[in-house]
């Protein structure tokens, strides 16, 4: 025969002033109770505490007699009384799944030991990545809108970088870099970094600029018809002579001749 489920039931209000809502969860979890003719069980209870507090005492206790295997199940008056956002809610259904402890939201009837409540689960699985995805999204699009309006992203630079990188040149250490310019010794290996950086990306450029053009030479070298067209539209088309720089010639106005 197996033995009697052990039930843990968790209820929350966020101020002192709510404490009739208290006493309407833990009313709702005794009735469970009794329907279900459940026995063996312990109540948590967090009194003014906010839901969106990560840590709470009630709740955190209970998580901890969970993880060491003293309850089966896990019965809320609600969702929004257990988690703070849908990514806790998950966390801690992957958590009771993987302790094969059940969990049962009262006013939401969701049990996760039915094919109903399983398929739920799956639902917030998706719709807590879609969350992840729609908040990352949001901070790659807010960022690449702050750099195209030439806003510096991160903290400000203050390093003398054409200083460190003359004094790099010259072939001075780390240390003494650091010394003359009045900066950190890990200032200096970032501006370092950061020139390898930027002379990398020149030499990409530089590639896939020649790739794109010996890819035109290519082209037009599979189309003589076209490369001819082109030839012509240069010849007809010559590019506007540049302005010359040397100094133009100022008439000067001519001298009056007296009269006779």
């Amino acid at each position: 025969m197996d033995a009697p489920k052990r039930v843990a039931l968790y209820a929350r209000v966020s101020t002192a002033l709510q404490s009739t809502g208290l006493e309407t969860q833990v009313r709702v979890l005794r009735q469970y109770l009794e329907q279900n003719d459940i026995k063996d069980y312990q109540i948590y209870m967090d009194e003014n505490v906010s839901g969106t507090k990560s840590s709470r005492p009630g709740l955190d206790a209970m998580m901890e007699a969970v993880r060491r295997g003293e309850f089966s199940m896990v019965v809320v008056p609600a969702f929004s009384r257990f988690a703070r956002s849908t990514t806790h809610l998950l966390n801690a259904l992957s958590e009771f799944k993987a302790k094969n402890v059940g969990f049962v939201s009262l006013s939401e009837r969701i049990d996760t030991s039915t094919p109903v409540g399983v398929a739920i689960f799956s639902i917030l699985a998706a719709v807590s990545q879609l969350e992840r995805d729609l908040i990352a999204e949001r901070v790659r699009n807010g960022l690449a809108n702050a750099r195209a309006k030439g806003k510096l992203i991160g903290r400000k630079k203050l390093r003398d970088s054409e200083l460190i990188r003359k004094l790099r040149k010259a072939g001075l250490s780390y240390r003494a870099i650091a010394t003359i310019a009045k900066c950190s010794h890990g200032s200096v290996h970032a501006e370092v970094v950061a020139q390898k950086k930027e002379k990398q990306r020149d030499v990409e450029k530089l590639l896939l600029e020649k790739e794109k053009d010996t890819k035109d030479k290519q082209l037009l070298a599979q189309h003589p018809v076209a490369e001819a067209i082109l030839l012509e539209h240069k010849v007809s088309n010559p590019m506007p002579p540049l302005l010359s720089s040397a100094p133009t010639e100022v008439s000067k106005p001519e001298e009056e001749k007296p009269m006779s």
